[in-house]
């Protein structure tokens, strides 16, 4: 309840659960749509699930409704916050950020502010977590705000895919070239730029030379910090992952904390199987 401060995050930010709990952090579920059926996104489907159905059906997915958003700054209001800080997923990407600014400005009782993070998975969730700490360390509402937004021009993720199908399929490719990736057997490292749109960072030849690339790119974002952290995220792809973590612990030991997680059902739907990514928070210069 620090300076009656609520966090509200979208799914697909990837806060892992135990730190939702932990910050009291508010989620608004994104939409995993069928053609017989609507899921919620880490409610009632399982990224498993989709990896099971993605040979006979890929699905869609979209913003929850508003009448969804209204009833969770209802609940936040009736739980005694005064101000809520909502962070989403970048809106090159996607329509959440927007929505959830219309319903902000409608709220009489309650000061917000929407954080566009101009990244997606851990890469927005970073804001979150760090927000939350700064809270509970009691910095006041403008500054937090400022440092936020600062912070996300200190923020990355990189991140690999098995195949660029998904990303095609669900309209998402952005400045990523696909054809030439598919060619080529170029395996392209993805990120999201300035305008949180995904485009190629730079592209290897096979996976182990594009993981190899990616921890290289994230020492150049690390630069000479003291002071950042790091994120493992994977899509079915477990194993890499854990391996990846490791590599991390050994070649930048001086990282603060390595969040780790699964990525969310929607995010499974644009990236398919195989997905490993990277994200680095960089909190001083």
């Amino acid at each position: 309840m620090k300076n009656k401060v609520a966090i509200l995050v979208d799914s697909g930010t990837d806060v892992p659960q135990e730190l939702i709990e932990k910050y009291q952090i508010y989620v608004i579920p994104l939409k995993i749509i069928y053609k017989d059926k609507v899921y919620t996104d880490k409610v009632d489907i399982t990224p498993e699930e989709i990896y099971q159905r993605l040979p006979q059906e890929i699905p869609g997915t979209s913003l929850p409704d508003g009448e969804t958003i209204t009833k969770i700054f209802d609940q936040i209001k009736q739980d005694g916050y005064e101000r809520i800080l909502a962070i989403t997923i970048s809106s090159g990407l996607s329509g959440t950020y927007n929505i959830v600014r219309l319903i902000a400005q409608q709220q009489e009782e309650l000061e917000s502010y929407v954080l566009d993070t101009k990244n997606i998975g851990i890469g927005a969730g970073f804001s979150a977590i760090q927000a939350a700490k700064w809270l509970e360390e009691g910095m006041e509402w403008h500054q937090l705000i400022e440092k936020l937004n600062e912070l996300v021009k200190r923020t990355k993720v990189f991140f690999n895919v098995a195949t660029l199908e998904y990303l095609q399929k669900g309209g998402r490719i952005g400045l990523v070239a696909s054809i030439l990736g598919n060619a080529l057997k170029l395996n392209p490292i993805i990120s999201c730029n300035e305008e949180g749109i995904y485009y190629t960072v730079g592209k290897a030849r096979g996976r182990k030379k594009s993981l190899d690339r990616t921890v290289s790119y994230v020492k150049e974002k690390i630069g000479t910090a003291k002071k950042f952290n790091l994120a493992v995220a994977h899509g079915d792809a477990k194993e890499e992952a854990l391996a990846m973590r490791e590599r991390l612990k050994e070649e930048i030991p001086q990282a603060q904390q390595i969040y780790f997680g699964q990525i969310s059902p929607a995010l499974v739907v644009h990236t398919g199987p195989g997905l490993l990514g990277v994200g680095v928070q960089v909190l001083d210069n």
